[in-house]
């Protein structure tokens, strides 16, 4: 061999060991559950090296780390041996990117570079779009499992809004999202399209799409426009968005200027691609230029900040800077050390099967298309309430489950109701009604847990709670007021007004039978006894014609009668008997008419009166002292509590007074009462609803309110259902004054973001007289005009007087009646004895002698009526006499 051979030997070695020496070792960081962009980054690397001039220019070589997240420490540790035996460049390919090893390498003068995840574009888009909307929560579902951690690892650090993640979407998770405590207000779904199919089909066989503008389907893929609801002929009944990546980040990829996209096309895959090639290449070109070379550092992992940045670091920013502009695909953000591909993204609405473009983004900006607008989004809140007239009326079905319409919202109306939709017009939110299980307003149980209403609201089932309840300090301890309250109420006792009990013959029940049938008997016993004194009597008239020659009045039995009856009237029995022992007994009869008619008329205007009476108790007081009316609350209501409350501080106050009393040793006289100082009126009451059992609710107790006729049963309960149902039923009465007040008041979860704005909104209410207008709508004052008049100063109805004018009438009819008898038997009577003069007439024969004679007709005259047998017409009487009406004597003084 020559000399020159051997040189040119000897020089081609040395060069292939310099760059033997060169090689460029990159530590690429990956997530230990995501190896497919390693798998990418070993398919390019070869193909940009040689792109790049080959080995000769650069040799890489590939060191691999995997983060696991549950073990953290033992993957720093690897990082920590791959520095040992030196690294030049590192790739992190995290999720997020790991902060930690950024500093580490960058410390040792290492290179750092970082890409972008494969979801969070699009992930950015949607959380971009929800912020202009002033959203507070949504819910991601996604169809490949891949794409949930660098989603959540993303939106954790960089997003406000309060999120859900969901990565096998199905029947159960559909489950526990309608259980969701309250639900999202918004939903994204991120898929390819053959996957969307899938996911919208289940979302909307689970019943979750029921608003318009709450649903968004983001699409990972180029091929969006075969979805199903998009190219027909099927129409979704909601507005829905559309997110899908603009056709020209295709082209940009793969470094073309106009392309056709294919619909298989994978962004995140060709922007690996890219990024490795253009990672080589800024490789080569830093080497390329003078001053420090790129070389493998070994490094420690110990503390070691630098103040600058080593030259080494500087070149390569400047270069991926220079080489990144270039292109119009990639972009480099210097300040976090990572290369992003220029997405940008088109958002548009479906609605009725049309897209509508609503707004352009990109990582710098969300804009929207010319003429569109996009609007803040109306949060949405689930506001539990439950039944209670007037405030909630719940329609509910023959199973007494609570109706819902065609939007699956409960179907309900009342003073609270109103509320809710005029607080959601004033703050602008949507809603939907919750109803507890139990349908109660919520009691706090033994082990400190709560029910109801209220326990809905601490636990998270609802936001709001706007029903009829009260604000307590118990509740106070697991949820928030909102001041001002809306209304004011209490605890009211309500009767029925006292069943008028009318009678047409109401007088004759003024005395009892028995008195009725004495009353007979005196008036039989005594016209016997006045005929039978005149008839035996030797001083009567009848008797004793010559000491009463005038025409006297003739007791026969008919004429005793008569007298007995007529003396109960005003006008009187008329001319009573001549001889004493008869004006005797006249005189005690009169008496006991006298007597008679002075009892029944106090009798019968007492009962008239008793008609007209109010209701016999007229507070809480008087209702505790008798014992003739009961009394009852609903099971486990305020007013039970209340009861039980006051009862059990009477107990408490009397041991504590008896043990001062008892045990007072120097100032026993001070404590030396005859009487317990405070009333037990609540512990008589307490026992009285025991006794009679508190009802299941407060239908029940108005309808036995209603069914004691005589006003012998009370309710108690809330003042201001009771004054709502005494404005529809005018049998029942308000019983005394509104005890026990407490506010009704809107509540919410402890320290909740809404007590501010819905006590804003409340005062406004209150000074547009809201409330005002609402109370007069339930609480109808009007209603109670149209009640028949019930004022105890009315006068005596017909209804009690009526049968009086009925004995009248009877009295007429029965006058008629004898009338017509009298006629009748008067004209048989002549007629009989006219037939009889005929027949006699006819038995006689007459002789021809007794035809000639004229018979001879005597003229008596009439026989005088007993009133004047006896009596001289030629001398004028010389006896006194009684003045008898009428006064029209048959002769003339």
């Amino acid at each position: 061999m020559s000399i020159e051979a051997t040189f040119l030997f000897c020089g081609i070695y040395f060069i292939k060991f310099i760059l033997a020496q060169d090689i460029v070792k990159m530590m690429v960081v990956m997530e230990s559950t995501d190896r497919h962009g390693i798998n990418i980054v070993k398919n390019t690397l070869p193909e940009a090296v040689k792109a790049a001039g080959g080995t000769e220019k650069i040799d890489i070589q590939l060191v691999e780390v995997e983060l696991d997240r549950n073990n953290v420490t033992e993957s720093k540790k690897r990082v920590c041996e791959a520095l040992a035996d030196g690294i030049a460049v590192t790739l992190d390919m995290t999720h997020t990117g790991w902060d930690n090893v950024r500093d580490i390498v960058v410390n040792n003068s290492i290179i750092y570079l970082r890409s972008d995840g494969r979801i969070i574009p699009f992930t950015q888009a949607t959380d971009d779009l929800l912020k202009k909307k002033n959203a507070t929560d949504f819910a991601l579902i996604f169809e490949n499992h891949m794409d949930v951690d660098p989603a959540l690892f993303y939106l954790l650090g960089a997003s406000r809004l309060r999120l859900v993640i969901i990565d096998n979407f199905n029947n159960a998770s559909i489950h526990k999202l309608r259980e969701m405590k309250p639900q999202p207000s918004h939903y994204m779904i991120y898929s390819s399209t053959k996957g969307m199919e899938k996911l919208f089909q289940t979302a909307l066989a689970g019943n979750l799409v029921k608003r318009s503008g709450i649903w968004n389907l983001v699409f990972t893929d180029m091929d969006y426009k075969n979805f199903r609801y998009i190219k027909g002929p099927e129409v979704l009944e909601h507005s829905i968005g559309i997110f899908s990546m603009n056709v020209s980040i295709c082209c940009r990829l793969i470094k073309k200027l106009t392309c056709d996209c294919p619909p298989d096309f994978k962004i995140f895959d060709s922007y690996i691609q890219l990024l490795i090639n253009q990672l080589v290449a800024t490789l080569v070109q830093i080497n390329s230029e003078p001053g420090a070379k790129l070389k493998s550092i070994k490094g420690t992992c110990s503390p070691n900040y630098l103040e600058q940045e080593d030259e080494i670091i500087q070149k390569f920013k400047k270069a991926i800077t220079t080489v990144t502009d270039k292109t119009i695909a990639l972009e480099y953000m210097p300040k976090s050390s990572i290369v992003v591909y220029r997405a940008t993204m088109g958002i548009e609405l479906l609605n009725n099967g049309t897209l509508t473009p609503l707004a352009e983004w990109t990582k710098d900006a969300l804009t929207p298309y010319p003429g569109q607008v996009i609007v803040a989004s109306q949060p949405h809140f689930r506001i539990g309430t439950t039944a209670s007239v007037p405030w909630v009326t719940i329609h509910t079905d023959h199973l007494g489950r609570p109706l819902e319409d065609a939007n699956n919202r409960v179907i309900a109306e009342g003073y609270c109701i109103d509320f809710i939709e005029e607080l959601s017009k004033k703050m602008k939110f949507t809603y939907d009604l919750i109803v507890p299980k139990d349908g109660k307003f919520g009691k706090k149980s033994e082990d400190g847990s709560w029910n109801g209403l209220v326990g809905d609201l601490a636990n998270g089932k609802t936001d709001i709670a706007i029903a009829s309840l009260t604000m307590t300090s118990e509740r106070e301890e697991v949820v928030d007021f909102v001041a001002p309250y809306f209304e004011q109420s209490g605890i009211l006792i309500v009767m029925r007004k006292p069943l008028k009990e009318t009678s047409l013959f109401k007088f004759m029940t003024v005395l009892k039978s028995e008195v009725w049938l004495s009353i007979v008997g005196a008036l039989v016993a005594t016209a016997l006894m006045i005929w039978i004194l005149d008839k035996y009597s030797p001083y009567s008239a009848s008797n004793n014609k010559q000491l009463y020659p005038y025409p006297c009045r003739e007791f026969t039995l008919k004429e005793s009668f008569w007298f007995a009856l007529t003396s109960f009237t005003p006008q009187g029995g008329g001319e009573a008997p001549k001889a004493l022992s008869s004006r005797v007994l006249v005189a005690a009869y009169w008496l006991f008419v006298v007597l008679m008619l002075a009892t029944f008329t106090a009798n019968l205007a007492a009962f008239l009166t008793v008609e007209r009476m109010q209701v016999p108790v007229q507070s809480l007081e008087q209702l505790a002292r008798q014992s003739k009316i009961n009394y009852t609350v609903v099971n486990n209501s305020n007013a039970y509590q209340y009861f039980s409350n006051m009862k059990n501080a009477e107990d408490t106050l009397y041991r504590v007074w008896k043990q001062i009393t008892l045990n007072s040793t120097s100032d026993q006289s001070e404590f030396r009462v005859w009487d317990y100082p405070i009333k037990e009126q609540y512990g008589h009451i307490f026992q009285t609803i025991k006794t009679v059992g508190p009802v299941a609710n407060a239908s029940e107790g108005f309808e036995k309110v209603l069914e004691s006729t005589k006003a012998e049963f009370a309710f108690i309960h809330d003042s201001a259902e009771i004054q709502y149902q005494v404005t529809k039923d005018c049998n029942l009465s308000e019983i005394g004054e509104v005890f026990a007040e407490q506010p009704y008041a809107v509540a919410v979860q402890q320290g909740s973001h809404l007590q501010e704005e819905i006590s804003r909104a409340i005062l406004d209410l209150q000074k547009d007289r809201f409330f005002e207008r609402l109370s007069a709508k339930y609480w109808n004052a009007s209603l109670r005009d149209r009640c028949p008049n019930m004022n105890e100063n009315e006068g005596i109805t017909l209804e009690s007087l009526g049968g009086v004018f009925i004995a009248t009438l009877f009295g007429l009819a029965l006058a008629m009646i004898t009338l017509g008898i009298e006629v009748l038997y008067h004209r048989r009577k002549n007629n009989l004895d006219g037939d009889k003069a005929k027949e006699a007439n006819g038995r006689h024969v007459k002789s021809p002698v007794s035809k000639l004679m004229k018979p001879k007709v005597h003229h008596f005259k009439p026989k005088p009526t007993v009133a004047f047998i006896g009596r001289n017409r030629g001398l004028k009487p010389r006896v006194s006499h009684i003045s008898v009406y009428p006064k029209t004597f048959p002769y003339n003084d």
